[in-house]
């Protein structure tokens, strides 16, 4: 029996032949023009929707803040075009940055006596309630802003001389690339292809055939409801029974 000896289709099914998909799936063929340009603006909706679907683990990235001397805020930007100022943006060039999942302060980089710190993420309340924000010393606290061109990291205390030339090695969860053009391929892993053109086809059916809208919708939320369980790495998991032992 033979076999593709492949296991690479996801990396050669262009945006056309996704859309072309998901047309047939509501009784379309032969599509062009508006209905292309239609399809492809629904795609890059319902890959913003799925920011608000939890976290998606392949959109997981690592990096590194170099710290500054009297410097707490660090900027990323939506894209390039959003960023100009080299003080502010990371060296990296990392753009589309959500949101900081963990952090720590790290020194001795790249040695063998390199250590971690970890960072405690806190809140708008948390941050606002520090009575002097401009405090220097070893940064062990975050504070995250989500903008709408930026996402900007908020360091407690400020790095002073100490702290600065260490790192602050954060990881992170970025945005779902744009579509962009049609021969591009989507910026998903191959576990999400299925539900990606199903809910292309659902949404598509609110706009060509809905009356095929409510059976999409159930495909398409079966289907991705299976990809995010299936998304991730798990590990092992330990139960331990706990004791009560009253009027000791």
């Amino acid at each position: 029996m033979t076999t593709s000896g492949t296991t690479t289709f996801e990396s050669g099914f262009l945006i056309d032949d996704i859309i072309e998909e998901a047309y047939n799936r509501i009784g379309l063929d032969g599509v062009s023009g508006y209905q292309m340009k239609s399809a492809r603006r629904s795609l890059n909706i319902m890959f913003q929707e799925w920011g608000n679907r939890g976290l998606h683990y392949w959109e997981v990235g690592n990096t590194s803040i170099d710290l500054v001397e009297g410097q707490a805020e660090y900027i990323f930007y939506r894209s390039a075009a959003d960023g100009t100022s080299a003080t502010t943006t990371p060296t990296n060039g990392i753009y589309g940055l959500d949101d900081v999942l963990e952090g720590a302060y790290r020194t001795n980089i790249a040695t063998t006596n390199q250590s971690d710190s970890a960072l405690t993420k806190i809140n708008r309340s948390t941050y606002n309630g520090l009575a002097n924000k401009l405090t220097e010393g070893q940064p062990s606290q975050y504070y995250v802003q989500r903008f709408i061109d930026q996402t900007k990291i908020t360091l407690y205390p400020t790095p002073d001389s100490t702290a600065a030339g260490n790192t602050v090695f954060i990881y992170f969860v970025k945005r779902v690339q744009d579509v962009g053009g049609y021969s591009n391929t989507a910026d998903v892993p191959y576990r999400f292809v299925p539900c990606m053109v199903s809910g292309l086809a659902y949404y598509l059916s609110q706009k060509s055939a809905p009356e095929r809208t409510q059976n999409l919708k159930m495909f398409y939320e079966d289907e991705l409801n299976r990809a995010l369980t299936e998304d991730g790495s798990s590990s092992s998991t330990y139960i331990t029974p706990q004791n009560y032992y009253p009027n000791v």
